[in-house]
């Protein structure tokens, strides 16, 4: 069986968190998702997320090609994370391209291509106008 493990904030849900969960399970058999903690998404962003860790998390484990949802509180812990979860390929998007290469000494990496002309910091700005 091949684990497949991703990562991301995945507030304010939309198609393109769809998109890129989806391709990633097309590379395996198991999809573990790693949801960034209200705490690593200020460090990362300098805002906290619109969504609650919690309610992110019961987002993406509703979907059915998520097999496994836990939480990420630090960037740096991406090989703890992947060897605690057996993973064996590491899928991103391709806004992170190159920046994930230093755990590919334990499993494969993949930067996906993401849906064109969307992103959750897009549609933040377009309510906050409104």
């Amino acid at each position: 069986m091949k684990r497949i493990i991703t990562f991301g904030t995945f507030d304010v849900f939309h198609i393109g968190h769809i998109n890129i969960l989806k391709r990633a399970k097309e590379y395996g058999d198991y999809l573990i998702v790693g949801v960034s903690s209200d705490e690593l998404n200020f460090k990362k962003k300098g805002r906290y997320p619109i969504y609650k860790e919690k309610d992110r998390v019961e987002i993406i484990s509703s979907l059915i090609f998520v097999d496994e949802v836990f939480i990420e509180d630090s960037l740096e812990l991406k090989k703890k994370y992947i060897l605690e979860h057996n993973a064996d390929l590491l899928i991103m998007g391709d806004d992170w391209q190159g920046r994930f290469d230093w755990v590919s000494d334990i499993c494969d990496v993949i930067y996906l291509p993401r849906t064109p002309s969307i992103s959750t910091t897009e549609i933040i700005e377009i309510v906050k106008a409104i």
